[in-house]
């Protein structure tokens, strides 16, 4: 396979997971490769990055290798803005892998072939490899359209960055129009406290584009069964550093593809991944007068325990003699 599709890895400090990344990347082998990594934050960090940066010389096929590599380290935020920023004034369009986020063998056909087919759809914003779905198939086609901008392994289009603000300037007059535009009560609190977190914070980068998407009412596509598996939960990440149940999710392939007659977004399908995946849930669960009651003896049984724990403490002190 030869991919004519540009293709962004994005790296640090983690060869392993590179180097595992890589070898996906090698065997898509793209024409263009734009590899955007950043410094490191400590000396002895180093040689890590310095590490993690020699498995690109590993490339043996016919490929335009373009580098954006910062001496100092810049931040996850900056660093992948100002790449990205970087990889669109040079590129029409671009597949993008950070170095956790493990493809499955036809994610960049996939990619490639939206890609071009949306090209001049402005409804479209961007391409996602994730399924969030567990198994439960959404569409009879490949894909479905979604609000959501997951970003576990994509591809997206210059006209679609462009719409990218790091610092979401718009946000206080875009405040009201975004809620209006979100029906379900949790979600809308869900949203409006991330961007508000987002826009006074200023650390994040990829809250921006799921705002970037929703303030020009754009759909993102979505794999029918899941194409990434992301590896990056563990100790050494640079932000998943929980466990999560959506870590190293079983990839399929969609080698041919059958397009929907429609460009509708699939409500069935969102609303699953918030319930699940940004726990919408439990934002109800936790609104139950269960959970309230639950909750209030929960409290009230805690403040109990340091209570008898603090006089139990002050007689074994006296008996003591202190």
């Amino acid at each position: 396979m030869s991919l004519s599709t540009p293709v962004v890895f994005i790296i640090f400090n983690r060869p392993d997971l590179t180097d595992i990344v890589f070898k996906k990347i090698a065997e898509a082998q793209p024409k263009k490769l734009l590899v955007i990594a950043d410094g490191p934050r400590s000396p002895e960090e180093a040689e890590k990055c310095s590490k993690t940066r020699e498995i690109i010389q590993k490339i043996d096929w016919d490929c335009d290798v373009l580098t954006n590599f910062s001496d100092k380290n810049l931040g996850c935020r900056e660093r992948i803005v100002s790449g990205l920023n970087w990889v669109f004034s040079l590129v029409e369009e671009a597949i993008i892998l950070e170095d956790d986020c493990l493809p499955a063998p036809s994610f960049f056909t996939f990619c490639q072939d939206l890609l071009e087919y949306y090209r001049h759809d402005k409804r479209i914003m961007m391409i996602s490899g994730d399924n969030f779905q567990l198994g439960q198939s959404r569409t009879n086609y490949s894909y479905y359209f979604s609000k959501y901008a997951h970003i576990w392994g994509w591809a997206t289009w210059r006209r679609a960055w462009h719409y990218y603000d790091a610092n979401m300037e718009t946000w206080p007059e875009s405040r009201e129009a975004i809620s209006a535009l979100i029906e379900d009560n949790y979600e809308k609190k869900f949203w409006i406290d991330i961007f508000e977190h987002v826009f006074n914070r200023r650390q994040d980068w990829d809250w921006q584009w799921a705002y970037a998407c929703l303030t020009q009412n754009g759909l993102s596509v979505m794999p029918n069964v899941n194409l990434i598996s992301n590896l990056g939960f563990r100790e050494d990440a640079t932000q998943a550093l929980h466990k999560s149940p959506w870590a190293k999710l079983p990839v399929d392939d969609i080698w041919t593809i059958k397009h929907p007659p429609n460009v509708i977004r699939n409500v069935t399908a969102d609303k699953y991944t918030f319930d699940y995946h940004y726990e919408g849930n439990d934002m109800r669960k936790r609104d139950t007068i269960q959970w309230k009651i639950y909750n209030y003896f929960a409290i009230l049984l805690e403040k109990i325990k340091r209570k008898f724990f603090n006089v139990m403490s002050k007689i074994y002190v006296g008996k003591l003699g202190y």
